[in-house]
């Protein structure tokens, strides 16, 4: 499961890989659930066939999908990672599956907890060929008590018990998984697929298409969202 990431820090790569302009306030760059960062989605006009409205647009977002429901923003913390297996079912999230509310969430790169030494060490995950990484998601909306929206977004995460990388994370007797990274050229598709399409877009990024670093202790995760 993925809590940690590095946001795309270039706001020209939003533009030349995304195909959006960067939202107004970048938000964090090193990201935890509850914190606030970019995410793209189609433009919510761009069916309405004025060629002034982009296709998609990126907006700030909590890491950490917060329903519409939601009494506070505290689920954040348990909402930053939605399992494909249950994606439908969840409560907290299959309302943003079936109103097929996709996503993409730009990174630099994410961390996992590399265990093989019996101790959690902390690994930088980006693609080998250095572009950003596009993870697949959902995207939600919550009106806060003043009656503001504020939107959030989830990752999607898939099994990994045998992908080549991904399966050396997380402790031995954990299942492995792994975000959705999306191939570049399915960008769009992602963000236009039905619900009934939204699973064949849920596949394993290619292990060659990866590198993993040793990375500098993070710092603290947060305790008080």
């Amino acid at each position: 499961m993925c809590s940690h990431y590095h946001a795309v820090s270039n706001p020209q790569n939003l533009k030349t890989y995304f195909g959006v302009e960067p939202p107004l306030d970048a938000g964090k760059m090193d990201m935890w659930p509850g914190y606030l960062g970019a995410f793209v989605r189609k433009h919510e006009h761009s069916d309405v066939g004025d060629e002034a409205v982009p296709e998609r647009q990126a907006l700030l977002g909590s890491f950490g999908l917060i329903p519409h429901w939601a009494s506070d923003t505290k689920i954040a913390r348990h909402t930053y990672n939605a399992r494909t297996e249950t994606v439908a079912v969840k409560p907290s999230f299959r309302d943003a599956w079936n109103s097929a509310r996709h996503c993409i969430i730009p990174a630099d790169a994410f961390f996992e907890p590399d265990w093989r030494t019996g101790k959690a060490v902390a690994t930088r995950i980006a693609r080998a060929d250095g572009r950003p990484m596009g993870i697949a998601g959902l995207w939600a909306w919550w009106k806060t008590p003043k009656g503001e929206v504020l939107h959030s977004f989830t990752m999607l995460t898939i099994n990994a018990d045998t992908h080549p990388l991904m399966k050396h994370f997380h402790k031995p007797t954990d299942e492995k998984r792994m975000v959705v990274v999306l191939p570049q050229e399915r960008y769009a598709d992602w963000l236009h697929a039905t619900p009934a399409q939204s699973m064949n877009f849920l596949q394993p990024f290619p292990a060659e298409a990866l590198v993993a670093t040793l990375s500098a202790p993070p710092a603290a995760h947060p305790t008080s969202w």
